[in-house]
Protein backbone atom coordinates (compact mmCIF):
# COMPACT_ATOMS: atom_id res chain seq x y z
CA UNK A 1 0.00 0.00 0.00
CA UNK A 2 2.65 2.57 0.96
CA UNK A 3 4.53 1.67 -2.36
CA UNK A 4 1.23 2.23 -4.39
CA UNK A 5 0.74 6.06 -2.50
CA UNK A 6 4.43 6.62 -3.17
CA UNK A 7 4.22 5.52 -6.93
CA UNK A 8 1.38 7.36 -7.87
CA UNK A 9 2.77 10.75 -5.60
CA UNK A 10 6.33 10.30 -7.95
CA UNK A 11 4.21 9.90 -11.00
CA UNK A 12 2.17 13.22 -10.08
CA UNK A 13 5.71 14.72 -8.96
CA UNK A 14 6.84 13.54 -12.91
CA UNK A 15 3.97 15.63 -14.33
CA UNK A 16 4.32 18.94 -12.52
CA UNK A 17 8.04 18.59 -13.10
CA UNK A 18 8.61 16.76 -16.37
CA UNK A 19 12.46 17.75 -16.14
CA UNK A 20 13.07 15.37 -13.45
CA UNK A 21 14.45 12.03 -15.17
CA UNK A 22 14.24 8.50 -13.79
CA UNK A 23 17.05 8.32 -11.37
CA UNK A 24 15.89 11.53 -9.72
CA UNK A 25 11.99 9.69 -10.13
CA UNK A 26 13.69 6.76 -8.56
CA UNK A 27 15.05 8.96 -5.37
CA UNK A 28 12.32 10.93 -5.02
CA UNK A 29 10.07 7.24 -4.63
CA UNK A 30 12.84 6.05 -2.36
CA UNK A 31 12.63 9.19 -0.07
CA UNK A 32 9.12 9.28 0.13
CA UNK A 33 8.89 5.42 0.52
CA UNK A 34 11.28 6.56 3.71
CA UNK A 35 9.00 9.58 4.88
CA UNK A 36 5.28 7.66 4.50
CA UNK A 37 6.49 4.18 5.86
CA UNK A 38 8.30 5.47 8.35
CA UNK A 39 5.89 7.86 10.00
CA UNK A 40 3.48 5.13 11.33
CA UNK A 41 6.56 2.97 12.90
CA UNK A 42 7.46 5.83 14.95
CA UNK A 43 4.57 6.66 16.59
CA UNK A 44 3.63 3.42 17.26
CA UNK A 45 7.43 2.75 18.84
CA UNK A 46 6.25 5.73 21.08
CA UNK A 47 3.14 4.49 21.86
CA UNK A 48 5.21 1.27 23.18
CA UNK A 49 7.88 3.12 24.93
CA UNK A 50 5.35 4.85 26.75
CA UNK A 51 3.70 1.77 27.61
CA UNK A 52 7.39 0.50 29.60
CA UNK A 53 7.49 3.79 30.63
CA UNK A 54 10.99 4.68 28.80
CA UNK A 55 9.62 7.13 25.86
CA UNK A 56 12.78 9.76 26.73
CA UNK A 57 15.43 6.80 27.36
CA UNK A 58 14.23 5.34 24.31
CA UNK A 59 14.75 8.43 22.36
CA UNK A 60 18.18 9.09 23.90
CA UNK A 61 19.14 5.30 22.82
CA UNK A 62 18.14 6.60 18.91
CA UNK A 63 20.15 9.26 19.20
CA UNK A 64 23.32 8.17 21.11
CA UNK A 65 24.01 5.36 18.60
CA UNK A 66 22.49 7.02 15.15
CA UNK A 67 26.30 8.28 14.98
CA UNK A 68 27.61 5.17 14.79
CA UNK A 69 24.83 3.17 12.80
CA UNK A 70 24.94 6.19 10.10
CA UNK A 71 29.04 5.02 9.05
CA UNK A 72 29.10 1.60 10.18
CA UNK A 73 25.29 0.32 8.62
CA UNK A 74 23.45 -2.83 9.37
CA UNK A 75 20.87 -4.91 8.73
CA UNK A 76 17.05 -4.04 7.71
CA UNK A 77 13.96 -5.82 7.81
CA UNK A 78 11.84 -6.65 4.72
CA UNK A 79 8.46 -5.94 6.22
CA UNK A 80 6.92 -3.45 8.45
CA UNK A 81 5.97 -5.17 11.54
CA UNK A 82 9.40 -7.36 11.53
CA UNK A 83 10.74 -3.94 11.04
CA UNK A 84 8.59 -2.85 14.30
CA UNK A 85 9.70 -5.34 16.63
CA UNK A 86 13.39 -5.23 15.48
CA UNK A 87 13.17 -1.48 16.65
CA UNK A 88 11.18 -1.69 19.66
CA UNK A 89 13.86 -4.66 20.56
CA UNK A 90 16.60 -2.33 19.42
CA UNK A 91 16.09 0.78 21.37
CA UNK A 92 13.40 0.30 24.05
CA UNK A 93 15.00 -3.39 24.96
CA UNK A 94 18.33 -1.42 25.33
CA UNK A 95 16.21 1.58 27.13
CA UNK A 96 14.63 -0.96 29.74
CA UNK A 97 17.72 -2.97 30.17
CA UNK A 98 20.19 0.20 30.72
CA UNK A 99 17.63 1.36 33.69
CA UNK A 100 17.25 -1.58 35.68
CA UNK A 101 20.98 -3.49 35.46
CA UNK A 102 23.56 -2.08 37.41
CA UNK A 103 27.03 -2.14 36.60
CA UNK A 104 30.14 -1.71 39.29
CA UNK A 105 32.97 0.40 38.17
CA UNK A 106 35.44 -2.96 37.49
CA UNK A 107 32.37 -4.89 35.45
CA UNK A 108 31.66 -1.66 33.28
CA UNK A 109 35.36 -1.62 32.72
CA UNK A 110 35.60 -5.68 31.63
CA UNK A 111 32.70 -5.51 29.63
CA UNK A 112 32.89 -2.24 27.76
CA UNK A 113 36.34 -3.24 26.96
CA UNK A 114 35.03 -6.82 25.69
CA UNK A 115 32.50 -4.39 23.64
CA UNK A 116 35.23 -2.60 22.36
CA UNK A 117 37.39 -5.14 21.20
CA UNK A 118 34.10 -6.73 19.32
CA UNK A 119 33.54 -4.06 17.64
CA UNK A 120 36.58 -3.67 16.23
CA UNK A 121 37.02 -6.88 14.89
CA UNK A 122 33.27 -6.69 12.99
CA UNK A 123 34.29 -3.25 12.00
CA UNK A 124 37.09 -4.35 9.98
CA UNK A 125 35.64 -7.44 8.51
CA UNK A 126 32.02 -5.74 7.63
CA UNK A 127 31.88 -2.14 8.09
CA UNK A 128 30.08 -0.36 6.73
CA UNK A 129 27.06 -2.95 6.46
CA UNK A 130 25.42 -2.38 2.95
CA UNK A 131 22.39 -3.60 1.43
CA UNK A 132 21.23 -4.73 -1.63
CA UNK A 133 18.86 -1.62 -1.74
CA UNK A 134 21.68 0.67 -1.09
CA UNK A 135 24.88 -0.57 -1.61
CA UNK A 136 27.92 0.96 -1.03
CA UNK A 137 30.13 0.50 -4.10
CA UNK A 138 32.89 3.91 -3.91
CA UNK A 139 35.93 2.64 -1.85
CA UNK A 140 37.07 6.20 -0.50
CA UNK A 141 33.40 5.96 0.30
CA UNK A 142 33.32 2.98 2.09
CA UNK A 143 36.97 3.16 3.35
CA UNK A 144 35.88 6.85 4.76
CA UNK A 145 33.00 5.11 7.09
CA UNK A 146 35.13 1.98 8.26
CA UNK A 147 37.40 4.87 9.69
CA UNK A 148 34.54 6.91 10.98
CA UNK A 149 33.34 3.74 12.99
CA UNK A 150 36.18 3.01 14.54
CA UNK A 151 36.56 6.61 15.54
CA UNK A 152 33.07 7.09 16.41
CA UNK A 153 33.28 3.36 18.59
CA UNK A 154 35.78 3.97 20.57
CA UNK A 155 34.68 7.71 21.68
CA UNK A 156 31.15 6.64 22.22
CA UNK A 157 32.59 3.78 24.84
CA UNK A 158 35.60 6.19 26.34
CA UNK A 159 32.22 8.25 26.94
CA UNK A 160 30.59 5.80 28.51
CA UNK A 161 33.37 4.30 30.74
CA UNK A 162 33.70 7.79 32.17
CA UNK A 163 30.23 9.19 32.48
CA UNK A 164 29.08 9.24 36.20
CA UNK A 165 25.40 8.50 35.23
CA UNK A 166 24.89 4.88 35.66
CA UNK A 167 21.97 4.54 32.90
CA UNK A 168 23.37 6.55 29.65
CA UNK A 169 26.52 4.69 30.33
CA UNK A 170 24.57 1.34 29.72
CA UNK A 171 22.84 2.88 27.19
CA UNK A 172 25.97 3.65 25.09
CA UNK A 173 27.55 0.18 26.09
CA UNK A 174 24.39 -1.95 25.02
CA UNK A 175 23.26 0.39 22.05
CA UNK A 176 27.16 0.00 20.97
CA UNK A 177 26.77 -3.91 20.99
CA UNK A 178 23.65 -4.18 19.46
CA UNK A 179 24.50 -2.55 16.44
CA UNK A 180 27.69 -4.14 16.24
CA UNK A 181 25.76 -7.05 16.45
CA UNK A 182 23.70 -6.13 13.41
CA UNK A 183 26.31 -5.32 10.92
CA UNK A 184 28.00 -8.75 11.29
CA UNK A 185 27.01 -11.77 8.96
CA UNK A 186 25.26 -13.67 11.64
CA UNK A 187 22.53 -11.21 11.36
CA UNK A 188 22.67 -10.47 7.66
CA UNK A 189 22.11 -14.68 7.15
CA UNK A 190 19.20 -15.02 9.89
CA UNK A 191 17.37 -11.72 8.27
CA UNK A 192 17.82 -13.47 4.84
CA UNK A 193 19.77 -9.99 3.80
CA UNK A 194 23.08 -9.85 1.79
CA UNK A 195 25.99 -7.44 1.97
CA UNK A 196 25.08 -4.78 -1.34
CA UNK A 197 28.71 -4.57 -2.04
CA UNK A 198 28.77 -8.21 -2.33
CA UNK A 199 25.85 -8.82 -4.08
CA UNK A 200 27.21 -5.99 -7.33
CA UNK A 201 30.79 -7.13 -7.01
CA UNK A 202 29.76 -10.69 -8.37
CA UNK A 203 26.90 -9.43 -11.00
CA UNK A 204 29.88 -7.23 -12.62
Amino acid sequence: MVEAICNKLTLKIRKEMPEIDDERAEAINYGLQLIIGESPKFVILFIIACIFRVPLLSFLALLFIMPYRIVSGGVHLKTHIGCIVATSVFYIGNAILSKHIILESTEKVIITVFVWIFSLIMIRLYAPADTEAVPILRKKERKTKKILSYIIVTITLLIAVFIKNIVISNLLIFGTLLQTIAISRFMYIITNNKYGHEVYKQDT
